[in-house]
């Protein structure tokens, strides 16, 4: 029957066409006119009934209840095309004012669709609403061909004052509002309903102090009624509470951003009031708990990032950083328990839930989407979250359970390095060789000597190639001036000194750690083997500049070394000590004093070493001049240490601090006793 009534319209349609453009002149012009408008009335009627018809098909769709997620896909696309070919049909005609509301209204529901086929709110896809705001004026005999959008609005809503576009005009602004908000044009959406709101509503919804102006205009816009024989595929207030959902959603992101955290939460509350999914709101929330948390309130961050996973289950970024927070408040076992339960949602790996129903066209998600809302729900890999718990376990002592999950994580890498490890900068991943480095420290703590030395190995020899045989490294290693003749390849140069500064210390880490494995298993000889490599491929470092003092001078990579050197000259020394070569283990520790004077294990051992070779005299003014020195004057030096260098900061330690304080007073008082008589 449709096809049949297509089929008869036709020619009355191409008639009127004819009429319109003054293409069929007669003498019974008056009659013809009148039969025009008729024909005209008919084509209007059906097109009328097209829409509604349309309309009626996506209302029994959502009528009958969720189906699959590709179906919904493909009769919205059916359901745009289908508009879309109704839209170009009304447009073969000139612009007339009676056919206006029903062409704006089809506009309306056809941009709808695009929206709900394509799945996202691409400015580029509302060109159409340009088209129907030229045909308004056409139609009043006025044009805005040069105008940009935001004037070709004002043009519209000042000279077209016909009461039946009025309704059409703002559901039609309301969607461009979407576009603009999609686009970030928070400027031109608060002009625009300016323009949509009369004088009355101006007033009513007058901005007062505290409040947000966009907020404040967007609830004081009167929805227009809905015409029984207009129907619309979604209300102008849905589209209402949706712009203002997303509106507060997305100022609170950029006062986030800003480090506005007071404005922030408030419009982010406001949000999560609004008219949104459920997988929003808990993103909204997770906004929420992460503003609270900057703000220094741990406590409330967690009220809303448990919110958040109660509102959706599956919002794996509330419980990445609700993890975040119980590291904060130093809840190590609750934190543990957050990162195991994210470690185990995303092993299974769940299929991606639609967020909202696959009816709803325009929504909230489609509109807000900034850098700073992918970075708080950015989702971690496996990986990462295996990681966090070894690197946890092992900071907290929990040496076992540290070891197991350092060993997983390597087992993942093998499993495939990029499919676990992501390469986008966003990481909390440090570099391969330190995950690799504090395993080796895990497998030293756990007793599992010779296990640590074969991953150190392999440090080792990945990283042979990669170290030239020299390194001169400046005092400061600054990045040049962008402006500065030859700054991109000295910048470049620089990138690689580091990447070799960096690539030396896991290889002497590594020989580090081996010492030290050595050492515990009883094999001096050995050890200072490998204390011995370190300290040579630390020779390949030549600094220059004015001073190398104080450390907090160096560049941290360097800063580093120097560690590590120091750790060395103290792990040879100690292993000296024991195979009774004292002079030796002297030279060691005094040398540890040059790299970091002051160092109150390198100093305790010179006094040990000095004791043991019978220099008891200079042995006691290295004890006085170390007791006098300040207990916490050397720990609070320098930046923190990589967590690899803890266990051999450890080791290092001088172990009999207490009897050679008593050794030496006792020496003291009998020196000063002889001294007296």
């Amino acid at each position: 029957m449709v096809t049949a009534g297509r089929a008869r319209k036709r020619p009355a349609m191409a008639a009127a066409v004819k009429r319109r453009r003054g293409e069929a002149p007669g003498p019974g012009r008056d009659t013809e006119r009148e039969r025009d408008t008729e024909q005209e009335r008919g084509c209007l009627q059906f097109w009328a009934a097209q829409s509604c018809a349309l309309a009626e098909r996506w209302t029994a769709a959502r009528a009958a209840g969720p189906g699959g997620a590709a179906e919904a896909r493909e009769l919205r696309r059916r359901q745009r095309d289908a508009f879309g070919e109704l839209l170009l049909g009304i447009r073969g005609l000139p612009a007339a004012l009676p056919t206006l509301p029903l062409e704006l209204t089809v506009l309306y529901n056809s941009l709808l669709f695009t929206v709900g086929a394509s799945d996202s709110a691409i400015e580029g896809e509302a060109d159409g609403i340009r088209q129907g705001l030229l045909r308004v004026l056409e139609a009043c005999g006025a044009c805005g061909q040069d105008l940009s959008m935001e004037e070709l609005w004002e043009k519209v809503l000042q000279e077209v004052t016909v009461e039946e576009l009025q309704a059409p005009l703002h559901r039609l602004g309301a969607l461009q509002a979407a576009w603009w908000l999609a686009a970030g044009r928070l400027g031109s959406i608060a002009g625009l309903f300016q323009l949509l709101s009369t004088a009355e509503d101006t007033g009513r919804g007058h901005c007062s102090k505290g409040q947000n102006e966009l907020l404040s205009l967007l609830k004081a816009w009167q929805v227009p009624a809905e015409e029984a024989s207009l129907r619309l595929v979604q209300s102008a207030e849905d589209l209402k509470e949706i712009l203002c959902t997303a509106a507060a959603f997305l100022q609170g992101l950029q006062e986030l951003e800003a480090g506005n955290f007071p404005t922030a939460l408030s419009l982010l509350q406001e949000a999560a009031g609004g008219f949104c999914s459920k997988k929003v709101l808990a993103q909204i929330y997770t906004c929420l708990g992460c503003c609270a948390q900057r703000m220094g309130k741990p406590q409330t961050a967690l009220q809303h990032l448990k919110r958040a996973l109660q509102v959706d289950f599956q919002c794996l970024p509330a419980l990445s950083h609700a993890a975040a927070v119980y590291h904060e408040l130093g809840e190590t076992d609750t934190e543990l328990q957050a990162l195991a339960l994210l470690y185990e949602a995303l092993e299974k790996n769940p299929p991606a839930v639609a967020s909202s129903s696959p009816y709803f066209l325009m929504r909230t998600e489609l509109l807000v989407h900034t850098p700073t809302l992918t970075s708080l729900l950015r989702h971690c890999h496996p990986s990462e979250v295996k990681y966090l718990l070894a690197q946890r376990c092992l900071q907290d002592g929990r040496v076992t359970d540290a070891v197991e999950h350092y060993l997983d994580f390597l087992a993942l890498l093998q499993e495939g390095l990029q499919q676990q490890v992501p390469l986008d900068g966003s990481s909390a991943l440090p570099r391969i060789p330190e995950v690799f480095l504090e395993a080796a420290s895990a497998l030293e703590q756990a007793g599992r000597h010779r296990d640590a030395i074969t991953v150190c190995e392999e440090v080792i020899r990945r990283t042979t190639d990669l170290i030239p045989r020299m390194l001169q490294v400046e005092e400061r290693l600054e990045q040049p001036e962008c402006q500065l003749p030859g700054a991109g390849l000295a910048g470049e140069l620089l990138s690689q000194k580091k990447e070799s500064l960096c690539c030396l210390a896991w290889r002497t880490a590594g020989y580090l750690l081996q010492g030290w494995a050595w050492a515990k298993l009883g094999e001096s000889k050995e050890a200072i083997t490998q204390f011995s490599r370190c300290l040579s491929d630390l020779l390949r470092v030549q600094l220059r500049g004015p001073a190398i003092e104080p450390t907090e001078n160096l560049p941290p990579e360097v800063e580093v070394l120097q560690k590590i050197r120091l750790l060395s000259l103290i792990g040879r020394g100690t292993q000296f000590l024991e195979l009774g070569r004292h002079k030796e283990a002297l030279l060691d520790f005094q040398h540890g004093l040059q790299v970091s004077p002051g160092d109150p294990a390198a100093a305790s051992y010179l006094v040990q070493a000095l004791w043991k070779l019978d220099r008891k005299q200079e042995a006691a003014a290295q004890w006085q001049k170390l007791s006098q020195s300040s207990p916490g004057e050397q720990k609070g030096k320098g930046r923190p240490l990589p967590l690899y260098l803890v266990l051999c900061l450890e080791q290092a330690m001088f172990p009999h601090s207490e009897t050679l304080a008593s050794t030496v007073q006792d020496y003291l008082g009998t020196a000063a006793q002889d001294t007296s008589s």
